[in-house]
């Protein structure tokens, strides 16, 4: 039998990755929601390590039980690597992600190719209840595009443009994305602290 293991979002989308590249071990991975756990946890730190920290600290507490936590963003080096650690929260927490992604693209207009340079980051925190904390990162490289592309994926996806295959992150598929995503680097990094 699986052991279990929360993970503190209540992000789908994250989830179904998460467990997608978690599947092979031995763990079964349950958010927040499915644990029973209703937690506002406030992050308030200023990197990514430091929030994800503070998620999986506060939920293991809360539970006893073995919790990882991430806390992810995309850095644009031409608008001095915003988002950040704001990225969900850019704009407003309730604004559509399409909103924010066109407000990204009107605020590159006019910036050359060379200069669109960004990156994806996740930060894994694991919280054992025995109050041992370990991290991982990890990262994506690509561009900021021109325009909002793809069906796949969520959050700033459609507007990730990965020179190297040609494509919008929301363009890759599943396997794709786990295989070469911040967070698939991340969790594969966890995987073996795990």
């Amino acid at each position: 039998m699986k052991k279990r293991m929360i993970f503190a979002t209540g992000n789908q989308g994250k989830m179904k990755e998460i467990r997608e590249i978690l599947a092979d071990t031995e763990y079964e991975v349950v958010s927040m929601k499915e644990a029973g756990v209703d937690a506002e946890i406030i992050e308030d730190g200023t990197t990514f390590e430091e929030n994800a920290v503070i998620k999986a600290k506060a939920i293991m507490e809360l539970t006893g039980e073995l919790t990882l936590a991430d806390d992810s963003g995309l850095e644009i080096d031409a608008l001095n690597k915003e988002p950040g650690v704001y990225s969900a929260r850019y704009m407003g927490e309730d604004t559509p992600y399409p909103v924010k992604n066109q407000k990204i693209l009107d605020r590159m207009e006019g910036v050359p190719e060379k200069e669109r340079t960004a990156r994806f980051v996740c930060v894994i925190a694991a919280a054992f209840p025995d109050g041992q904390i370990r991290t991982s990162r990890g990262t994506m490289e690509g561009i900021i595009g021109y325009e909002i592309k793809g069906e796949n994926g969520f959050g700033y996806d459609p507007i990730f443009f990965l020179p190297e295959l040609g494509r919008y992150s929301a363009e890759l598929c599943s396997e794709e994305k786990n295989r070469l995503s911040h967070r698939g680097e991340a969790l594969r990094k966890i995987k073996d602290i795990l």
